[in-house]
């Protein structure tokens, strides 16, 4: 892997041991430029030294990075993606299971009427407010998991907030919201708590977009639930699949559970993988709402965003 500071700046180049469990050990590091590249010959080689051991008496290096070839590639920023056409898919996930509590009690994750909106709401209008900007048609697939519906009263793992079952479109954030305000009374709460089958719905939706020839659509899916997933391993196996895909998973944990095994989604430090599988990028955001309780809204929104522009530069440029 190598990082460009600028168009004529310093590459450094770090090569690591693969390993299938997706931490990776590193061999050693050089530094060089474009220029320096451009200009070289092939069998130039560079020598790679660990920072740990470079302090050792008779150390020289780790090895060597020998060029044989180079090509320079054009990799587009996102906001270059964005005027080229691409756009952002907004989907929405609400967990409808019964530990959020009675929604006519004032207690509930899911009360709707007091002075504040809950924190299903305000996540919802956060991150929607930001994405909305990105999707010319307004249009958002919003649905529901974990809850008894009507009139048969058996669980269902993803419905329509909307109640149309053909068509979980609502029309901007306040459809989705009005949705929400409306399904919250007419279905009963239950569990469990499974998310992969919205999630595989998503990822479909996402490898239909794949056919097209340029960057037009990437899905963004925004999961709010109150505790640990009960499908963990259903949906972590998912997710490596999805990674494959012009998609990316928000998730938000709301109230106060234990979300230490959500952390595990969120594979900023190593990949995420389940037995011989692991992913081929980090797509999943978590952040539990708790920790923005205090502070504006907005805080919220750029944290749970912050990874997106480099996640769908990454997706696409991979692909040039």
């Amino acid at each position: 892997s190598s990082g460009i500071n600028a168009e004529y700046g310093v590459i450094k180049m770090m090569c690591f041991d693969w390993n299938s469990n997706g931490s990776h050990d590193l061999i050693g590091s050089c530094l060089t430029t474009l220029a320096e590249l451009e200009e070289a010959r092939p069998g130039k080689a560079w020598a790679l030294v660990h920072p740990k051991k470079k302090s050792k008496r008779g150390y020289r290096h780790s090895g060597q990075v020998v060029l044989e070839e180079m090509e320079v590639k054009r990799e587009y920023t996102f906001l270059e993606y964005i005027q080229g056409g691409c756009e952002l898919n907004f989907v929405v996930g609400i967990d409808f299971t019964g530990s959020n509590g009675h929604p006519q009690d004032p207690t509930s994750l899911h009360f709707i009427g007091g002075r504040t909106p809950n924190q299903y709401t305000q996540a919802i209008t956060a991150v929607g407010n930001v994405i909305q900007d990105y999707d010319s048609d307004q249009l958002y697939p919003a649905y529901g998991f974990g809850a008894k519906l009507p009139p048969t009263w058996s669980v269902s793992h993803q419905f329509s907030l909307n109640g149309d079952p053909n068509n979980p479109d609502c029309h901007g954030i306040a459809g989705i919201l009005g949705a929400y305000h409306q399904c919250i009374n007419s279905v009963q709460l239950y569990g469990p708590t499974n998310a992969s089958p919205i999630v595989g719905s998503v990822a479909k939706m996402a490898r239909e977009a794949l056919h097209q020839q340029q960057a037009k659509e990437y899905y963004i899916l925004l999961l709010i639930t109150d505790g640990i997933l009960t499908d963990m391993e259903q949906t972590i196996h998912m997710i490596i699949e999805a990674s494959e895909l012009p998609m990316s998973i928000i998730i938000v944990g709301v109230g106060d559970a234990d979300f230490e095994d959500m952390e595990r989604l969120d594979s900023d430090d190593k990949l995420l993988s389940l037995g011989s599988r692991v992913a081929k990028r980090d797509i999943v955001q978590f952040v539990p709402f708790r920790d923005f309780k205090n502070v504006s809204i907005t805080k919220l929104a750029s944290a749970v965003l912050e990874e997106i522009p480099e996640q769908l530069c990454g997706f696409y440029n991979a692909r040039l």
